[in-house]
């Protein structure tokens, strides 16, 4: 599969060609691109054993990685969940365990319904990738929160999370931190 280029206009009409790519790709492989992107994030767990791992819920299309994270907390790993407190803010993170009941928030993304927001940011963090670059830089859907998330200190280790097929060119912005890490597929 060719790999998108920005088109004319900048990043927000390669956010659309992106979202449509990923739109399209078929259930079955995504599950199973789902499956083993989780194999890749439980090998690198087992071997960099952070003390807190942030995680997503899933939104358009996103890798949809729920079993990974049944496996990494039967393993003992502590999961946060992202949390919008407010617009144009970092995002907080809070305790999630699996199981407990969710609801959305006001930007319609899952949090704890118990509310159990950490003081520290969690020591690792997976980032969905609506796509990346070469360089490591991801693309998400340019609300700027992962963005002004990691240019914090002190930095979780950070792990891109996408589809191969959703590696395009296009340059990074000022503003932009590059992920230590991208897994896909």
């Amino acid at each position: 599969m060719e790999r998108p280029a920005p088109p004319e206009g900048g990043k927000a009409p390669l956010r659309q060609q992106l979202l449509q790519r990923r739109r399209a790709l078929d259930a079955a492989s995504k599950a199973a691109w789902d499956s083993a992107i989780g194999a890749r994030i439980l090998d690198w767990w087992q071997r960099a054993q952070p003390a807190t791992l942030g995680v997503y819920w899933p939104l358009r299309d996103e890798p949809d990685l729920h079993a990974t994270y049944a496996q990494l907390a039967a393993r003992g790993a502590r999961l946060l969940l992202p949390v919008v407190l407010k617009k144009d803010a970092a995002l907080a993170f809070a305790e999630w365990q699996i199981g407990e009941p969710l609801v959305k928030d006001a930007m319609g993304v899952a949090v704890p319904q118990n509310l159990r927001l950490q003081a520290d940011y969690p020591a690792a963090l997976l980032v969905p990738c609506l796509g990346y670059n070469g360089a490591g830089y991801r693309m998400g859907y340019g609300g700027g929160y992962y963005d002004r998330t990691l240019a914090r200190t002190p930095r979780p280790q950070t792990l891109g999370i996408a589809y191969q097929c959703l590696q395009s060119d296009f340059a990074q912005d000022s503003h932009d931190v590059a992920l230590d890490q991208i897994i896909t597929e």
